[in-house]
């Protein structure tokens, strides 16, 4: 018998070759997958604010040096949930007209402290919360924070009062910038507990363009390892402010930290809560760049809202707002928004809410963080709405 018949031939020349880049490709995309899980970092399921981390461990007079304070407001309660706790206030006269306020993606509820106090002043009852992993509220570190968490949240949030929240027309919601784009799908999904809604420069049609494309890419794409990129979000977000306008067209990151950045900026002074007058771009810097140090579930959580919150493509549950009652619902918008196209606002949001027969509708002067500038027209618009 013919032994050549059972010999394996011999690989040729392009044989090996191909051997051999196919072996090549298989070890460079394994050590690209070791490399890329070592890199993730594993986020806990519910990732502990400074309450339970930093703050027992600083001598009080270093607390009383915060710029946000855990007795920023009265009637504060830390709600234990599920999804780890969250801080809440909830303060002015049991009877009067509640008021949820729901704040942006970068600063905790004292954004909205002058508009809060002002509604107390004018006899209502009103509700502020930290978002997970802003503020005194713990993190969220195994789920996306899209609308249906942050829905939850609020859910969690009106359970937690030990008065009525709920039933027909149960309470007026105001949602700042991400607090906006939450405070939308909120209240088309239950429309009958929210009276009125006031949505102050609102996220959920900002043009994803205003993040630069390679930002977004960046950041939704999961290219970049989620650790180096977690790293490079922490250093973006400690420098500052007024250099990050600059920096977007060289660093990757910095067009999303503008985002949060214009939050807490403005080339004017503002009264803190407590009377003193500093800087505003000063006061909430030193605070952003305290919480990027200190609190476990801050970047995380603003990674996350960048890939998953509404902020942008929010079209359809704009749509559902046409539903509402007419003049139950009322945007303000910023003249000189720096994140916010205000002309591309109204020419898209304006129909999808079934125009000014249907919402009120106005453009205020001021740049994004108008609520801190320009509380007190901002109150006055909300006086006439609701007479």
């Amino acid at each position: 018998m013919d032994s050549s018949l059972f010999r394996w031939p011999s690989p040729g020349p392009q044989t090996a070759v191909a051997v051999t880049v196919t072996a090549t490709a298989v070890a460079t995309a394994t050590l690209l997958l070791l490399a890329r899980s070592a890199l993730r970092p594993r986020w806990g399921r519910a990732l502990p604010s400074p309450l339970k981390t930093t703050i027992p461990r600083l001598p009080s007079d270093e607390v009383e040096r915060l710029v946000y304070q855990p007795d920023a407001f009265p009637g504060a309660r830390d709600v234990d949930t599920p999804y780890g706790s969250i801080r809440v206030y909830e303060f002015g006269p049991e009877d009067g007209e509640k008021v949820l306020l729901v704040h942006g993606i970068s600063t905790p509820c004292i954004t909205l402290a002058l508009i809060a106090h002002g509604l107390v002043k004018r006899g209502c009852r009103v509700m502020l919360f930290d978002l997970f992993g802003r503020g005194f509220s713990d993190g969220v570190g195994d789920l996306p924070h899209d609308e249906r968490l942050y829905t939850t949240q609020i859910l969690l949030v009106l359970a937690s009062s030990p008065l009525a929240w709920t039933g027909n027309d149960a309470f007026r919601l105001i949602g700042y910038s991400l607090g906006g784009g939450i405070a939308v799908h909120f209240a088309a999904a239950f429309p009958h507990l929210v009276s009125s809604l006031v949505l102050l420069a609102p996220a959920g049609l900002i043009n994803a363009a205003d993040f630069g494309a390679v930002s977004l890419f960046i950041f939704k794409s999961g290219f970049v390892p989620e650790r180096i990129l977690a790293y490079l979000t922490r250093i973006r977000l400690q420098q500052p402010i007024a250099a990050s306008r600059k920096a977007k067209e060289i660093s990757p990151s910095a067009a999303a930290a503008d985002i949060a950045a214009t939050e807490a900026t403005s080339d004017g002074e503002t009264q803190k809560t407590d009377g003193s007058s500093i800087p505003f771009e000063q006061h909430v810097l030193m605070y952003v760049r305290w919480m990027a140090l200190h609190h476990t579930g801050f970047i995380p959580a603003f990674m996350s809202s960048i890939r998953w919150a509404p902020l942008t493509d929010q079209h359809e549950s704009w749509k559902l707002l046409a539903r509402r009652k007419p003049g139950s619902t009322m945007v303000l918008l910023a003249q000189n928004d720096e994140i916010i196209d205000v002309k591309g606002y109204e020419r898209e949001g304006l129909p999808l809410v079934g125009g000014k027969e249907n919402v009120v509708w106005k453009v205020l002067p001021g740049t994004h963080d108008f609520v801190m500038t320009h509380s007190e027209r901002i109150l006055k618009e909300m006086d006439e709405l609701w007479n």
